[in-house]
Parts: C-alpha cells; structure tokens; sequence
C-alpha cells in the first residue's frame, strides 16, 4: 500500500471536504436526528454510507467515464435525482404542528422503519449528481489509471466507511434529547424550512 500513500492521503483530504461541505446528505441526516430520532438518523447514515458504494462501483466499471461522454444520460440521471429531492421537500413543507402534549416528547420520537430510513439515505446520496461529479473527478483526474483495481477498491471502501462515521457522529450529536428539544419546539416550522433547502437543493442540481 505504502507507494500509494500519497495518493490516498490526497484522495483523503478531498473525501473530506466534500463530505464535510452542506448538501443533501447533511441535509436528510439533519431531518431524521430531528423528527425520529437516533436510531433512525444512524440508519440513514448507514444508508448514506451504502450510496457511496454505488458510485465506487460505477467507477471502477467504467460507467463514469460513459456519464462523462454522454450528457444526455447524466441529465437524466441529475433530472431523477432533483425529482426524489423535491419529492422529499414537498413531504417536508406538508408538516403540520404536532399536539401539545407531544410537542415536548423528544424522548419518544414518532418512528419509521429502519429499512425506510437506510433506503432514504442510501438514494439521497446515489442519485446526487454532486457525488457523481466529484466520484468522476477522482476516478478519472486524481487515481493514476494504472493503480490497481484492488487499491482503487480500497479508495472506494474507505470513502464509504468515513461518510459512514461521519455522519453518525453528527447524527449521536444532533438527536440528543436537548437538541432535538430545542427544535421540536417548533418541529413543523423546522421540517418545512428543511424542506425548503431539500426544493432550493434539487432545483440547484436541475439548473
């Protein structure tokens, strides 16, 4: 591994500020600490982490630099990606306030399934052009061709265990009890300014 240090360091670094930067990850890990908890949030980090996998695998196969050479196909996938966004947005602004007796009961979130949170991350993140464009970027710029598909295997497995991490650490911080208390104050008003970001995010990856 040692004459590939220092093309993984690189390809560390810029993981990490791609990862670190606020987009549609952050911003459905975010929504799920608040509105259903820590399991839930840990789940769609998980989910999150998964997507990742999928653009390593397209990579590696050559898909990428067919999306590169046809922008016709990578507008249909950008076009499916801002439409699930959307999607996810319009659900958000339909909140309404929950009932008085519930609007201080953060210790007993409302839950959805674990499969439909890991679902949840794991499309937000495989249909968001932004990773395919920065996943294109490593492949095709930073990785020399003549890396081993093994190595480059390894990039990949990396890349998805620290998104992993990552966002399940921001997930243990934002679904503790005083965080989540704080803005399920107002849930409604924060699901639909959450909502808000997810339509400006997917009309962003549209235009």
């Amino acid at each position: 591994m040692s004459p590939y240090l220092d093309e993984f360091i690189l390809i560390a670094l810029a993981h990490f500020f791609a990862v670190a930067s606020p987009g549609p990850d952050f911003a459905i890990v975010l929504k799920q600490s608040i509105s259903f908890g820590r399991r839930n949030a840990l789940m769609t980090s998980a989910g999150v982490g998964l997507g990742i996998l999928v653009h390593v695998t397209y990579c590696l196969l050559g898909v990428a630099l067919l999306l590169s050479q046809s922008p016709e196909l990578f507008n249909v996938f950008k076009y499916l990606a801002g439409a699930y966004l959307a999607y996810m947005g319009v659900q958000a602004l339909r909140a309404t306030a929950a009932p008085a007796s519930k609007q201080n009961d953060a210790a007993q979130p409302v839950q959805e399934s674990a499969f439909s949170a890991l679902r949840r991350g794991f499309l937000v993140n495989a249909l968001n052009p932004k990773a395919t464009l920065f996943f294109l970027s490593l492949f095709t710029l930073v990785i020399d061709p003549d890396t081993p598909q093994s190595v480059q295997l390894f990039y990949g497995l990396y890349m998805a265990v620290a998104t992993w991490l990552w966002f399940s650490s921001l997930s243990l911080v934002l679904s503790k009890a005083a965080v989540r208390g704080f803005f399920q104050r107002a849930g409604h008003w924060f699901d639909r300014a959450i909502g808000v970001v997810l339509l400006l995010l997917a009309l962003r990856l549209v235009i």
